[in-house]
């Protein structure tokens, strides 16, 4: 958001525009990278999910490149960019503890039936898994570096990562990744593929991570061991 008026700045004063919407056609250089400007102001206000009233942003804009007094004091706007901002870090702290809430009671009631399927073994941790292949190899220590290829969903089914869709496998110390991960790969034999069922606390726990891991989000991972070492 600290770019969003400088770049409205810049694009009025490129175009030598007030509050005209550009219409015609982009036939100069000029023109093309004031859009540009233009689509990522946009974009900028819209990801940021910020309400403006577009007239009354026009004419700031225009006051400011006039050289008319401003309705507001500096001191003013900084209070009112502080008490907007505080607003919207109260309203995204109410709305993650609620999700938080609804995911740790959804996760819970996963967890109670899921540890009854035929195959789920669950561990001293709280770490759920199933073994849909037995390698062969050895199995890595916590001092180790492996290499594995997965798939990460949610409990609805959504995938947030997957090494199989990038191509390519990824390389890490056993130490490395979230508690779950740790235990249940010291479990595996190379050559073996589990699934794995993460409680919160031994994934994201409260902060989840990301976009689409919300806090307290049981997690479901494919895992394939592929190899210890380098």
């Amino acid at each position: 958001m600290r770019m969003t008026v400088q770049l409205l700045l810049a694009a009025f004063l490129t175009v030598g525009l007030s509050a005209r919407v550009l219409s015609e056609e982009l036939d100069t250089d000029v023109k093309k990278l004031s859009y540009v400007l233009g689509m990522d102001i946009g974009n900028s206000l819209k990801q940021g999910k910020i309400e403006i009233d577009v007239d009354t942003l026009k004419q700031a804009i225009e006051d400011t490149l006039n050289g008319k007094k401003p309705l507001l004091t500096l001191e003013q706007a900084q209070e009112i960019k502080q008490s907007y901002f505080q607003k919207m870090q109260e309203k995204h702290a109410e709305e993650a503890k609620a999700l938080g809430e609804k995911n740790q009671k959804e996760g819970a009631v996963f967890l109670a039936a899921n540890k009854g399927k035929d195959g789920v073994i669950t561990t001293a941790s709280g770490l759920q898994y199933q073994v849909i292949k037995t390698g062969e190899g050895p199995k890595p220590k916590d001092t180790d570096k492996v290499t594995v290829n997965y798939k990460g969903t949610l409990l609805d089914g959504t995938e947030f990562d997957s090494s199989y869709k990038r191509g390519k496998p990824v390389s890490f110390p056993v130490k490395g990744v979230i508690p779950g991960w740790t235990e249940a790969l010291q479990l595996m034999p190379v050559g073996s593929t589990y699934r794995l069922f993460v409680p919160a606390n031994l994934a994201y726990g409260e902060r989840g991570a990301g976009d689409k891991i919300g806090p307290n989000a049981v997690l479901i991972f494919d895992v394939e061991l592929m190899g210890i070492g380098e």
